[in-house]
């Protein structure tokens, strides 16, 4: 895992800002799904995919590799 260099403090209400540098590199825009897992004693951050990771689909998904992926897209991948 590589460091930023940024730190961020919780506020009274339980909220961290992620700043924008690195929510524009993450291509992560306003209302973007976060979804919250904890390794050892790390909160880990990471962007929600409810379909397809390549075409958004939500029909006949598979996960693979922590990413989900449709039969579709699995079948046009292996052609190549």
């Amino acid at each position: 895992m590589k460091a930023t260099g940024i730190v961020r403090n919780i506020d009274e209400l339980g909220r961290l800002v992620i700043p924008k540098e690195l929510r524009k590199k993450l291509d992560m825009p306003v209302g973007s799904a976060i979804e919250i897992s904890v390794e050892g004693n790390r909160i880990m951050l990471s962007r929600y995919y409810t379909g397809c990771h390549f075409c958004g689909s939500t029909d006949a998904l598979v996960d693979h590799k922590d990413k989900k992926v449709c039969r579709a897209c699995i079948e046009e991948l292996s052609a190549l």
